[in-house]
């Protein structure tokens, strides 16, 4: 009731939730609908509600298909190297700035490792390529420099995941620690006292109380990033394939840009998105629920 009656004082409270409600409005429940797409044969000259239902069609098509393999195994793959690399490195990250006594040093190693992320990722993508350039890149000039033949890195199917993941890390891992860095303040610094009268170390501590108390927060961050394992990011991907590495760097997003976009098959394309949206949301219940099982885990609801 007191809620509802500050609100209802406080009228400015309501009109700054205007822009939010229209956006998602506009851009996440009003799009919805737009899934039918995927149950009928869309003709642009027919429109949205006179073109001809189709079923499941395109789903069997899509299943049945040479590219399901291929650009399901490439998300995951994706994925599942993002959980396994670059997920850590923000946690470890934000551990040893908690760790910097001087604040003007901690302040300028935050800035150092924040700044990658308002850097555009067509700038990085670019950087990257020309550093693994075979001729003029400074990676494969330092192996020519030794006597090691160059590397096509680029054109090379294996390297493309850790290329990916690396940049990730390299871009967004800054960012990220911010939410670790929000749970380390919460932490009461009598608990970090009493760990020094009782004799305990800058382990002891770490292990007995800093990870413990930021554990919620690490397992709440770990089932969100489940949930985006199959979305993995459509630009960063688009901007470092190529036609020679397909076979690896092929994920559901760019297989549906292609398909949808530039094939103009917009129903099966549909079929396909639509198919990543479940299974994402079958991968977070999935995760959520196992994570409830635990005593003292966070979980999404």
């Amino acid at each position: 009731m007191r809620r509802a009656k500050s609100l209802h004082d406080d009228p400015a409270l309501w009109i700054m939730l205007i822009p939010v409600i229209l956006y998602l409005l506009l851009f996440r429940y009003i799009p919805i609908s737009g899934v039918l797409i995927a149950l009928k044969r869309f003709s642009p000259f027919l429109g949205f509600l006179k073109s001809p239902w189709n079923g499941l069609e395109y789903f069997r098509q899509f299943f049945s298909s040479i590219y399901f393999e291929r650009v399901l195994r490439n998300t995951l793959v994706l994925g599942g190297y993002y959980l396994a690399f670059a997920f850590p490195v923000p946690i470890i990250l934000a551990l040893m700035l908690n760790s910097v006594r001087k604040p003007r040093l901690k302040k300028a190693f935050q800035t150092v490792t924040l700044l990658p992320h308002f850097v555009s990722f067509v700038v990085i993508a670019g950087i990257a390529i020309n550093l693994l350039s075979p001729r003029t890149g400074v990676v494969n000039l330092f192996r020519q420099s030794i006597g090691l033949e160059p590397i096509f890195f680029m054109q090379q199917q294996g390297f493309f995941p850790f290329i990916y993941t690396f940049i990730r890390i390299f871009k967004e891992s800054g960012y990220e620690a911010i939410v670790y860095l929000a749970a380390l303040t919460a932490i009461d610094p009598t608990l970090y006292e009493a760990a020094e009268v009782d004799g305990a170390g800058r382990w002891r501590q770490l292990t007995a109380i800093t990870l413990p108390s930021i554990m919620p927060t690490i397992v709440l961050m770990f089932l969100v990033r489940i949930g985006n394992i199959v979305s993995v990011s459509f630009e960063e991907v688009l901007l470092l394939q190529n036609d020679v590495i397909l076979e690896t760097s092929e994920v559901i997003s760019t297989f549906v840009y292609r398909r949808g976009l530039l094939g103009a098959d917009y129903s099966y394309a549909t079929a396909v998105g639509l198919f990543e949206t479940v299974f994402a949301l079958i991968l977070v219940v999935s995760s959520n629920s196992i994570a409830r099982r635990f005593k003292n885990a966070a979980s999404l609801w």
